[in-house]
Formats: C-alpha cells, sequence, structure tokens
C-alpha cells in the first residue's frame, strides 16, 4: 500500500519554472511539495544556460587575447587548455548548485521527493511509494533535445546540450546540425577555443530572428573561421573509422562532411511521456501540454510551466509562468500570461536581443509602422573599445506606440532591458528618447535611435521656418 499525503500544492520538476512555484508558495504559507526524479536545477542549471554561458565567457576571454594587439597588447594566439575551460565550466555550475539543491529546498519548508510522479487519477500523483493528493498540482517537467529522424543518426555517436559540456577532450572537428540559437553559441564557442566547426541546417542561421541583425551575427561567425552550410538538405550521418560523415546532398549531388565529434541542437520536445495525463484529464500533444492564458490545464485542478507547455522555451519565460500561476493559486487573481514583453537573447559575439514584434511581424498587423536604427559605429564608446558591429533597430507605430525592438552588438542581453521596460509599462518612444543617458556608453544607442522617430520634425523644413520667424524678435 502506498503512504498517502495531502498537501496544498504539489510541483512536478525542479527546473526553473517549479523551483520559483515552490519556492514562492512556501515563502506563502502554502505547504508545499516538490517531485524531482533527474538533478535539481533541470536543464538550465546541468545542461542549458549556465554551462553554454560558462563556456562562452572561456571563448570570449581567448578572443579577448587575439584582439589585445589592436590595443597595443601583444598577446599572440591564445594557450588554450579546453580540459581547464571544462572546469570553469563544472565550477559555475557548482558554484550556483547550492541555490536550487535539496537542503535549501527542504530548508524553506518544503518537502522534496526524489522520484518520478505519475498521476494516478484527477487529483492524485504517484511518486515511488507515495500517493500525493494537493489542492493544485504544477506541471514543470520541462524538455529535452529533439533529435531528428535523419538516417543513420541514431547509430554514431553524437552530442546534445545535455553531454557536450561533459566533454573534457576539444573536438578536433564539430560538425553541428542546427543553426538555431544553441548550435550558433556553441559553434562560436568551440571556434574560438581552438575547434574546426562546421554548421548545418536545412534553414538560414537564426532564422526566426530579423535578418538584418542575423546577416552582422552571420559575418561574424564567417570570421571566426565557422563553416556555415544554411539551407542544407542532409541525406545521411554514416560512421567512418573513429569519426562520423555528414553526407549533403545539393542539385550537384552528394557533399560529404567528416567531422570527430557531432553535436545535434535541432530543437527541444517535451517531457510528458511517463507522467500518464490522460487518467487525469489533461490534454496534451506532442509539442505540449494544453492551457490557457492563464496556464491552467484542461483540469481545473492542476497548471502547467515553462517548456511543457510548448512555445517560447526560455528560463525567464518559465519564471514568468511562474509568477502567474502563484497569482491564480495563491490569491484567485485572474493573471495571464504575456508573451509580448519576454524577450530572448542570443550570446553569440555580438550578441542579439529582441522584445516584442519585429519589422516583418509589425508590417503583417499594421500599415502605419516607422523603424528606427542607430548603430554602433556611430556611438564614442563603441569607438573606444572597438566594439562598433551592430545596431540598435526599433519598431513603432506612427503615432510613436513601440511595438518592439531589436538589438544585435556588444552587451545586447543587456542593452535590451530599457526596452522591455518599455513595452510592459506602455511607454512611447517619447519616455526613451526624452530620457538623460550617461556618456560615453553603449546605451545611447538606445537613446538615439529613439530620437531619430522625431529628427522629421525637428530638423525639417517647417522648424527651420518656425525658427526663422522667431529669430526676427531678437
Amino acid at each position: 500500500m502506498a503512504r498517502r499525503i495531502e498537501t496544498d500544492i504539489c510541483v512536478i520538476g525542479a527546473g526553473s519554472g517549479g523551483l520559483t512555484v515552490a519556492v514562492g508558495a512556501a515563502r506563502m504559507g502554502a505547504e508545499t511539495v516538490l517531485v524531482e526524479r533527474g538533478p535539481m536545477g533541470g536543464d538550465c542549471l546541468n545542461a542549458g544556460c549556465v554551462p553554454s554561458k560558462a563556456m562562452i565567457a572561456a571563448a570570449r576571454a581567448a578572443e579577448g587575447v587575439r584582439r589585445a594587439r589592436a590595443f597595443g597588447v601583444d598577446g599572440g594566439e591564445p594557450a588554450i587548455d579546453f580540459a581547464r575551460a571544462n572546469d570553469h565550466v563544472l565550477g559555475a555550475i557548482a558554484a550556483i548548485r547550492p541555490m536550487d539543491s535539496q537542503e535549501r529546498m527542504e530548508g524553506l519548508g518544503i518537502r522534496v521527493v526524489r522520484e518520478s510522479a505519475r498521476f494516478t487519477g484527477p487529483d492524485e500523483v504517484r511518486a515511488g511509494d507515495l500517493a500525493i493528493r494537493a489542492r493544485r498540482f504544477v506541471v514543470a517537467t520541462g524538455s529535452r533535445p529533439a533529435i531528428p529522424p535523419i538516417p543513420g543518426l541514431t547509430e554514431v555517436s553524437f552530442l546534445t546540450n545535455e553531454t557536450v559540456f561533459g566533454n573534457r577532450t576539444r573536438p578536433a572537428h564539430l560538425g553541428i546540425i542546427g543553426a538555431g540559437p544553441i548550435g550558433a553559441e556553441l559553434a562560436q564557442a568551440h571556434a574560438r577555443l581552438g575547434s574546426r566547426v562546421t554548421v548545418m541546417d536545412k534553414a538560414a542561421l537564426l532564422s526566426r530572428e530579423d535578418p538584418e541583425l542575423s546577416h552582422v551575427v552571420r559575418v561574424a561567425l564567417l570570421r571566426d573561421g565557422i563553416d556555415l552550410r544554411e539551407n542544407a538538405r542532409i541525406a545521411r550521418v554514416e560512421r567512418s573509422g573513429a569519426g562520423i560523415v555528414v553526407v549533403l546532398r545539393d542539385g550537384e549531388g552528394e557533399r560529404p562532411i567528416a567531422v570527430t565529434h557531432l553535436l545535434v541542437a535541432t530543437g527541444r520536445q517535451p517531457n510528458i511521456e511517463d507522467l500518464d495525463l490522460a487518467v487525469a484529464g489533461i490534454e496534451h500533444s506532442e509539442r505540449g501540454i494544453r492551457v490557457d492564458a492563464g496556464l491552467r490545464t484542461t483540469n481545473r485542478r492542476v497548471f502547467a510551466v515553462g517548456d511543457v507547455v510548448g512555445g517560447p522555451q526560455f528560463t525567464h519565460l518559465a519564471s514568468h509562468h511562474a509568477a502567474v500561476v502563484l497569482r491564480r493559486i495563491l490569491f484567485r487573481l485572474p493573471a495571464r500570461v504575456r508573451e509580448d514583453i519576454v524577450p530572448s537573447v542570443t550570446y553569440t559575439d555580438p550578441e542579439i536581443a529582441r522584445v516584442g514584434l519585429t519589422e516583418a511581424e509589425a508590417r503583417e498587423r499594421f500599415r502605419d509602422v516607422r523603424v528606427l536604427r542607430w548603430r554602433f559605429d556611430e556611438t564614442d564608446r563603441g569607438r573606444t573599445d572597438r566594439e562598433t558591429e551592430g545596431l540598435v533597430k526599433v519598431v513603432t507605430r506612427g503615432s510613436g506606440r513601440i511595438l518592439g525592438a531589436g538589438i544585435v552588438g556588444p552587451q545586447a542581453g543587456e542593452l535590451i532591458h530599457l526596452w522591455c521596460l518599455a513595452l510592459s509599462e506602455g511607454l512611447g518612444i517619447g519616455a526613451v528618447a526624452g530620457m538623460v543617458a550617461p556618456y560615453p556608453t553603449l546605451g545611447e544607442a538606445s537613446r538615439r535611435a529613439a530620437g531619430e522617430y522625431f529628427a522629421p520634425i525637428l530638423f525639417g523644413r517647417w522648424t527651420r521656418r518656425f525658427t526663422g520667424f522667431l529669430r526676427r524678435f531678437g
């Protein structure tokens, strides 16, 4: 017989979304049970955001040595110890892990159950020898790498984001299937750490981004020596001795590419197979769990957050989901997800960050669209730091209402914060144009881009006539 426990909230999954729900609920007085069968912290801590950004930081340090000559500092080609770079990655994970640990959760009064969970009814979950009944359940089981049906792929040894950061030997030639954010970031990081890199995708590089912005990244990756095979059809994958051959096919025939390591970065799929969702009356598909705008499933007792609901898959979006669910469960407030104010960042060098609508999306919806730009080579800080690639691009309506913003350039992920605030608070373009920005900073580019909205008026013929008229009066 299973031991039965009852609680206010049962959270399934201890990734970013699940931990935020569990910690918030417990700190506000709700009895909370957290079920997790894998490592605490989920994909973000163990195989996603944290290790990838740590590797990117190591690669940036190596590139800094290469670029030092431009500042009068002779560094030469850096001597890279790939295993020590991997130690840095593991060290970053270890430093952050206590915040997501079972010990910390239990210290907050959360009961942590390290088992697989499955629904046995609309109001009960089985986890090991426990039968957990709760007033509300939150499914936060995340996602895992999606493996494309390429002939021969499953017959060779390949890496995913879940395994690549455990590799302590530098790949001589890393082949990457997938030119999305994960593929682009890891391609550049490995290239700067001394690997030869080939990226292959049936679509263009960063195909979901504004092409004007992604082109800047494409130029940077090519300059780093990365072989980009965009719009490529992969016919099959084969073994070749100790290596791997990826065979591309085009109108002229087959083109084999021999690599020593292969990384698959072609998207994600939700972790829902073992939950027995149908038993609980929860509708779902291969794309994830069906939820309403407030993240409630077709079972009124059950909510879902993060990657498991499909759509954009960002740690910060999972945290936003968690905040919505907490407001709904604990305070009965009619909270809704606002994906229109959720930013995305790709951490290449230069970075791409965006929030709201792209230019193409805005033109599909509105007729009176204005596009404002300011390049980093037109900022003094960009010149002093030799960070001149890229631009700030803002999309507004004719009225000055901000529809979206995209940035490609240095520290784009930091600079996008201003535009996130502007969108979430409904600020007009005048609010950004009128702010006082410190000089010299890269952030001036945002203010200058906003100021371009008023340039036709301020520097136009009628303004010159008006000021000329006023001069007559002394």
